[in-house]
């Protein structure tokens, strides 16, 4: 059975403001928790497009974080570029400092000993910040920390699942059902020698709020609708090009087993299309002697000296939302990201699945760029929707 929180009545109606960055994992962002007894601060990645707390077993040792307790519960994950194996233990975690620090005790926190190259690069763990239905465990014959059970074995233990950190959290009552991101750059900016401090390659986890938060957004929000508790599944209608005619967006079929055509993901850093969508969008983009954007997508990049960005459309996005259509625009300064992968050139983030997602589409980060994006989960029966603003 699942594991809860204890209850945090000091931090309820707390909203943090986290600062991250996207240098450490080469676009996705992180940000820093702190672990265990000593409060270890742990760079961790960001993302919605999983669910499980873990961290990299050559970072944290359980064995001398006194607040730890051992289970008899172990997780494998794996994700689009990577996968891990570890045991799942109970410990403290600490989010934000000062008047916005939210301390919880017994967070379900996996401890990854074995893990594929690079699955957590220069960060040292993963936040999952997506439902519990992604957040799977299996019951094993005994304590799985010291490590002792390979992924074979871990398949052949009973099947239940864990309360994430964002839910344990929100049931202790630290913060409301919501969180948001302020992104600017889906990749690293390598215009100057330090990048960690470059404003553009930083932003904003929002813990709990994102509507007070006015100094980051103007306008009004649109509401997009999720559709399933796993992901942050959505419906995306149609995708326009420009000027031009709407290119309508089949929903999935039966054989795809997909339950929406295209979720919301901060874990990729970039617009990965269905394969049909990808083509005609490049049709589109590449017509007469404008093929900068189709090469780059073949080539990887190309110098910024020949990118004209004001001969480039917007390419809106339009998705299903619980008062009618909505249309997200993703301008030329996000479909391009310049000075990556290195000073002086700029990478094509718009990417075709190669028929992998069986007519499912991502949508990364270069979606969010344009927005401040609040995951609302307080509303719908929980399945919540997503909230875009325009970022200042």
């Amino acid at each position: 059975m699942a594991i809860k929180a204890k209850k945090a009545p000091k931090s309820a109606g707390k909203i943090a403001r986290i600062p991250i960055v996207n240098v450490y994992m080469e676009g996705d962002y992180t940000g820093v928790i702190n672990v265990g007894s000593q409060g270890k601060a742990a760079n961790v990645i960001l993302d919605t497009g999983s669910s499980t707390l873990a961290l990299d077993g050559h970072f944290y040792d359980p064995s001398t974080d006194k607040n730890a307790k051992i289970t008899d519960l172990a997780q494998e994950v794996q994700y689009g570029s990577g996968a891990w194996v570890g045991a799942v233990v109970l410990t403290d975690i600490a989010i934000g400092s000062g008047a916005q620090a939210i301390a919880l005790q017994q967070v379900n926190t996996a401890v990854a000993y074995v893990e594929s190259k690079d699955m957590f690069a220069q960060a040292n763990g993963i936040l999952g910040l997506a439902y519990t239905r992604l957040d799977r465990a299996f019951t094993m014959p005994g304590p799985t920390w010291p490590p002792k059970y390979r992924y074979n074995q871990i398949q052949q233990g009973r099947s239940t699942f864990v309360d994430p950190y964002f839910t344990q959290m929100e049931a202790g009552g630290g913060v409301a059902n919501k969180f948001a991101f302020y992104t600017r750059r889906s990749m690293i900016s390598n215009a100057t020698a330090k990048p960690l401090t470059d404003t553009l390659n930083q932003g904003f986890l929002i813990l709990g709020g994102g509507e007070e938060s006015t100094d980051l957004y103007t306008g009004k929000f649109q509401s997009v609708s999720v559709l399933d508790d796993a992901w942050y599944n959505t419906n995306l209608k149609a995708v326009i090009v420009g000027n031009t005619a709407p290119i309508e967006v089949p929903a999935p079929t039966k054989a795809s087993q997909n339950l929406t055509n295209s979720i919301v993901d901060s874990g990729t850093n970039s617009l990965t299309l269905d394969d049909d969508l990808f083509k005609t969008i490049a049709t589109r983009l590449g017509t007469g002697d404008d093929t900068e954007l189709t090469d780059a997508m073949r080539s990887g990049y190309l110098k910024t000296s020949s990118l004209n960005l004001a001969k480039w459309p917007a390419i809106t996005f339009v998705m299903q939302g619980p008062a009618g259509d909505v249309k997200l625009t993703v301008t030329p300064e996000n479909y391009w990201q310049s000075d990556a992968p290195k000073k002086g050139y700029s990478t094509a983030v718009i990417f075709s699945d190669n028929g992998q997602l069986h007519g499912q589409s991502i949508l990364g980060l270069p979606l969010m760029n344009g927005y401040l994006t609040i995951f609302d989960r307080s509303v719908d029966r929980g399945l919540g929707v997503i909230n875009f603003a325009t970022r200042k």
